[in-house]
């Protein structure tokens, strides 16, 4: 059998599994050594990446519909370039796995996947605003709709290309964000129908507080939830029977059954993330992200030196210094807080000084052999320890969520 794929395929592992005897790869087969085993080739352009690993994310995915049952459909959120996971990856893997539509966050994301030839369904969730109207019947992407003069734009573009305008509909159940008070969905959707051209696939809301388990956050869910309820019933009062009902974000199909209706919409429990400490992710759901860099340099620097800019600094001891090629320009917080520590051979090595656009320094002193080429782990885990989102998130002060998709463009996915 012959064999062939470019260096990163890691051919000697694969051809050490398809043996009938894997267990002689290391006398049959070259590279089978346990420096080789170790070894990570790398095609991007810069020492700096993040690894995605699909299998979690397919396996999240599979955990998602466990959860909810089979008669649910699943609407993958790939927001923000997939939470900053690579969007056209994902969203191939989640459609592999299970998930019958995608959402976005606007018609430019859309037309990404589009591109990618990604064929599902695809959903935006923000505002198309009605100048893009042809080109959301163009792409066939399901615009979500709570203002009559976008629906009439959508509905001239469907008579126009001789094609079916789809839409969703959006309800404002308690969050104040977009959509339709729950006193105009009726007289909306009333007009919405006699619309030439528009297909109305669905109505939807979203929770505001889903992910707390405090009192009164719980209560305003349980409110959100009956409002959405109520328009519900009212249409179906008159008659309207729309086919997909969805509500429920990560937090609400973990915690709120009954928000779950037609189809659930999770966003980061896809990635692997908790939505927040109060919601933590059931066993089974592994983290997709994995964020890398090198040592670029490691220098000993005598007590008293300062260390990069605004000399906010200054070392106390012989301190042996290893600048890491990352920054802020990357998505590696510089204020008003950093990171604080990173992993080096499996320690924690202290950021020391402000980050800079482009490069970090670490505090390497405690931290035997360092030398340039090391692997440095901002987010995953290396060895025994491991640096998480979560831990990354409550060092800054934010959320998991702005944490992955503050990654730049410009680092390298890695599959």
């Amino acid at each position: 059998i012959l064999l062939k794929a470019d260096r990163p395929a890691r051919m000697e592992r694969i051809t050490a599994a398809l043996l009938a005897e894997p267990e002689r790869a290391g006398e049959l087969l070259v590279r089978q050594s346990a420096g080789w085993l170790q070894v990570r080739p790398l095609t991007q352009d810069r020492p700096t990446w993040v690894e995605i690993d699909l299998e979690a994310l397919a396996g999240n995915v599979r955990q998602v519909q466990e959860i909810i049952g089979p008669q649910v459909a699943i609407c993958a959120v790939l927001k923000a370039d997939g939470y900053g996971h690579g969007a056209g990856s994902v969203a191939r893997t989640v459609l592999n796995n299970g998930a019958r539509m995608v959402a976005v966050a606007c018609l430019a994301e859309a037309v990404v996947l589009r591109r990618a030839a990604i064929d599902a369904p695809i959903l935006v969730l923000g505002y198309t605003p009605a100048w893009q109207a042809r080109d959301t019947v163009r792409h066939d992407v399901i615009a979500t709709v709570y203002d009559l003069d976008v629906a009439r734009a959508l509905s001239q573009a469907a008579a126009d290309m001789n094609r079916p305008a789809r839409v969703h509909i959006k309800v404002d159940s308690g969050m104040a964000r977009l959509g339709l008070l729950p006193a105009d969905v009726a007289p909306f959707v009333r007009e919405l129908m006699a619309l030439p051209g528009l297909a109305v696939e669905g109505i939807f809301t979203h929770f505001s507080a889903a992910d707390s388990a405090a009192p009164e956050h719980r209560a305003h869910s349980a409110a959100q939830l009956a409002t959405f309820r109520r328009v519900l019933d009212e249409l179906r009062g008159q008659g309207v029977s729309i086919p997909l009902v969805h509500a429920a974000n990560s937090a609400a199909l973990l915690n709120w059954p009954a928000s779950r209706f037609d189809m659930v919409r999770p966003g980061i429990a896809l990635y692997g993330l908790a939505p927040s400490p109060d919601t933590p992710l059931p066993a089974g759901f592994r983290p997709v992200l994995s964020w890398k860099t090198q040592v670029a340099q490691v220098k000993t620097l005598p007590p008293g030196a300062p260390i990069s800019y605004g000399n906010t600094f200054v070392t106390q001891r012989a301190t042996r210094v290893a600048v890491a090629p990352v920054g802020y320009a990357d998505g590696f917080r510089r204020g008003p807080a950093h990171w604080g520590h990173v992993l080096v051979r499996g320690q924690a090595a202290p950021i020391i000084g402000r980050v800079a656009m482009d490069q970090t320094m670490l505090d390497v002193t405690d931290i035997p052999g360092v030398r340039q080429g090391d692997e440095v782990v901002l987010i995953g885990r290396q060895g025994a320890a491991e640096l998480t989102v979560e831990q990354v998130a409550q060092r800054l002060g934010t959320i998991g969520y702005e944490v992955v998709a503050e990654i730049l463009a410009r680092v390298p996915r890695v599959i």
